[in-house]
């Protein structure tokens, strides 16, 4: 190789060494410093946001910059940013001269692309720091566009006090969107970043003011703005003390931070699908309704809706925020806190019913005093129906029949159904719950409540959609990133879901029959009114109030109590919560009502006395539409064949009548407990005749129930005041109430009854059997057992 070979070899090694340098010389992420957590209405308005982790109120880099900040900027720093290479010949050069002439450094000659890597570098200012700044801002040059060298400057530029960036500039001092600002506003921020320690807003007010005005007079120069808009650009006034930032969503903006990984999102900044004019309605609705709930003692308040159609979250109000009161607990996020349901799930019980085949909609259910294994569930009221309809123990929200009705489909069945239907708060077995499940012996989240009426409604929406097929991904998880697809695909079908339309259909009929709040309670009487599916819950000791109700279009759920657990007097779902939802619904669109299903019921003969499916002893039969596995469901039983003498006043049998003189009627015949209930509620109710004397009852009728205590039932027995044993009061019911019942008590005589079967006794503790006999002879037999005063504490 000769030594013109070898030059050549030099040469082009330097070259690439020289090339390797330049490509690698330029950091992969210019700043490093951590962001603020933003996150903005579907329409782009700020929410809300929080200060970054070094205490500087510096936003994500932004996707646009405003053109007037790039025309001002460029103007007042860099009038040929879009012509350069990243270092500015022409500005260098009269730079030099400018320090040459006043003997110091007066002007840096630096280029925006400088600037970008001056504020990413962070280094003291020299004269090798400056060489490096040029190398790498040509660099820069050829790694971004000249659109996004502006975007890294108007992100990490200082603008004054702890202020970082365009975006946290424009909200912190005008309060309000950069691309809002006027020609007067961008001009005053445009000039900060140039020396923010001695210009910011509060301090050297004439300096800040002579800066604009001049950046003001040079855009009108370079004809960007009319000099009519620059004087009225001069007489706007420029920014005080810096503003606080919107907290219009504070609680979805640390459930983001908490989620951010999970929902896949690198910046800390998220539009969410929320509606801005809405979220801002229910923060001053709820705000209005917790100034006044505070008179009571009701601190907390919250709020959640769900846009059914797209499965997104519109609104989310975790708390009414108060942050100025830190004793009232606002920055609890009642929306994700685990809070006893009350009354809420009722529903979704109903529905797995009647998607089980073991209810119909009108299916009579009992309602008497009931003890399950030591548990006696009251109803709010506490009274007693006797018996009542499915749909209407839903209205009316009460206890007992949702109780009687978990116990027949198995309260381990319907835990099962509620982690199926998405709740993440049952971290307890089955039995640890128990029948108490249905009355809000769990925990749930606002979340999961909402959620899982969510997957309902939108099942029911889609029946026409999957032609009477089901999409498991209904039930998904509510979205609230804008950037996040719903994840329904048509494709995705089963035969089978968690409960069936038309389940779901009758159910939510049900739901729409609960009596309203107020003058809601009218709300037939308005053409305009929309019909909704909605329930109230209240749980023990008065510690939360909730309202959950759906259209086709929205589902919105209200939880109102205080955050630290504190019950109240009055806390009560319908009365505290109920007003809050409708009031809600009022600020949403109305909808027309959910499509019947028809494929998914079927007309079946019903008793209408019952409710049950018709037997041949039905005596009124109505056609009604069910969900087709209604067809599962048992025939009537309290319809029965009786038979009566000539003159229909006693029942007999062939001992002691003449079949030829009987007559044959079906009556409607409810057990002695029940019987005693419902017929004070129902005149119409025809109570069975007597058989007559000297006849037997062949029929093995039971003739009477003991109402308390029930067989097996432990009960306590408290002292008087003046420290004597008191009493409890023994109740029986008897299909004949004039029939005398003789009460004996481990086969001692007590007493007797007639017309009303109640006797009071006070038995010594321990266990006793309880015999009751009629003047006829039948007996109930049945054993309860009385604690003692000491026992009664270590149960405590």
């Amino acid at each position: 190789m000769n030594k013109q070979q070898k030059a050549v070899l030099i040469s082009d090694s330097i070259c690439f060494l020289f090339c390797l340098v330049f490509l690698f010389s330029l950091p992969k992420q210019l700043f490093k410093s951590p962001t603020s957590y933003v996150i903005e209405a579907s329409n782009g308005e700020l929410l809300s946001a929080a200060i970054a982790s070094d205490g500087q109120w510096r936003f994500p880099i932004a996707d646009t910059i405003p053109d007037k900040f790039i025309k001002c900027i460029t103007a007042f720093e860099d009038q040929r940013f879009f012509l350069h290479f990243g270092v500015d010949p022409v500005a260098m050069s009269r730079a030099m001269k400018q320090n040459i002439k006043a003997g110091g450094v007066v002007s840096g000659g630096s280029t925006l692309s400088m600037q970008v890597i001056r504020l990413s570098r962070r280094q003291n200012r020299s004269i090798w720091q400056k060489i490096t700044e040029m190398w790498l801002a040509m660099r820069l040059e050829f790694r971004y566009s000249k659109q996004e060298i502006i975007s890294l400057y108007a992100s990490n530029a200082p603008f004054g006090s702890n202020v970082v960036g365009l975006d946290a500039a424009s909200w912190r001092y005008f309060g309000r969107k950069a691309e809002n600002l006027s020609w007067g506003e961008m001009a005053t921020l445009a000039v900060l970043p140039n020396s923010p320690s001695l210009v910011h807003p509060g301090k050297n007010s004439s300096r800040l003011i002579k800066k604009r005005n001049d950046l003001l007079d040079k855009l009108t120069k370079l004809n960007i703005i009319d000099q009519a808009t620059a004087e009225l650009s001069k007489s706007e006034p420029i920014p005080g003390k810096p503003l606080p930032l919107p907290q219009n969503a504070p609680h979805l903006l640390n459930r983001f931070k908490e989620e951010k990984n999970s929902l896949q999102v690198k910046s800390t900044s998220l539009t969410t699908t929320i509606d801005y004019d809405l979220q801002l309605k229910i923060n001053e609705l709820l705000k209005r309704y917790n100034n006044r709930y505070k008179a009571n003692d009701i601190n907390n308040i919250a709020a959640l809706v769900l846009d059914v159609k797209n499965g997104t979250v519109k609104s989310y109000v975790g708390n009414c925020y108060q942050p100025e009161n830190a004793a009232l607990e606002s920055h609890v996020d009642m929306i994700k806190a685990p809070r006893s349901p009350g009354s809420t799930l009722k529903p979704l019980l109903y529905a797995s019913m009647l998607s089980d085949g073991m209810l119909l909609p009108h299916t009579l259910v009992p309602d008497v005093p009931t003890q399950i294994g030591g548990y006696s569930p009251q109803n709010y009221d506490l009274g007693y129906d006797g018996a009542i309809s499915a749909d209407k123990a839903l209205s009316r929200s009460l206890n007992i029949p949702a109780v009687k009705m978990l116990q027949q489909y198995k309260y381990e069945r319907f835990y099962d159904k509620l982690k199926k239907l998405g709740f993440t708060t049952l971290n307890q077995p089955a039995d640890h719950y128990g029948l108490s499940l249905i009355l809000g012996g769990s925990e749930v989240t606002m979340w999961d409540l909402a959620k899982s009426y969510l997957g309902m409604a939108r099942t029911l929406n889609h029946f026409n959609d999957y032609q009477g097929k089901y999409n498991p991904h209904d039930y998904d998880t509510p979205i609230y990133s804008k950037s996040v697809q719903s994840s329904v695909k048509k494709g995705e079908t089963e035969l089978n879901s968690i409960v069936d339309h038309g389940a779901i259909w009758a159910t939510f009929n049900a739901m729409e029959e609960v009596m309203r709040p107020g003058d809601e309670g009218l709300w037939e009487q308005f053409s305009s009114s929309q019909r909704v599916a909605w329930k109230t819950g209240t749980s023990f000791g008065f510690r939360d109030a909730w309202a959950i109700g759906l259209t086709p279009n929205y589902v919105v759920c209200v939880w109102v109590g205080n955050a630290d657990g504190e019950g109240r007097p009055g806390l009560m779902g319908i009365e505290v919560a109920a007003p809050v939802l409708f009031d809600i619904f009022r600020q949403l669109p109305s909808s027309k009502w959910f499509e019947t299903p028809k494929t998914k019921l079927k007309k079946i003969v019903v008793c209408k006395q019952s409710g049950f499916k018709a037997g041949e002893y039905c005596t009124d039969k109505i056609t009604e539409l069910v969900p087709v596995a209604g067809e599962k469901t048992i025939v009537c039983p309290y319809h029965k064949l009786v038979h009566l003498n000539a003159s229909a006043t006693f029942r007999v049998t062939d001992k002691c009548e003449s079949t030829a003189q009987m007559q044959h009627k079906n009556w409607f015949i409810l057990p002695p407990a029940m019987e005693y209930y419902y017929k004070i509620k129902n005149s119409d109710y025809k109570i069975l005749p007597p058989f007559k004397p000297g006849c037997d009852d062949a029929g093995g009728n039971v003739v009477m129930d003991m109402i308390y205590p029930k067989n097996n039932a432990v009960i306590y027995i408290p002292l008087e005041l003046d420290g004597t044993r008191g009493k409890v009061i023994l109740n029986a019911a008897h299909r004949n109430p004039e029939t005398k019942i003789y009460w004996h008590i481990d086969a001692e005589f007590v007493g007797s009854t007639k017309s009303f079967h109640q006797l009071a006794i006070s038995p010594s503790p321990g266990k006793h059997t309880l015999t009751l006999v009629d003047e006829n002879g039948e007996r109930l037999v049945q054993v309860f057992t009385v604690l003692d005063k000491d026992k009664k504490k270590s149960t405590n």
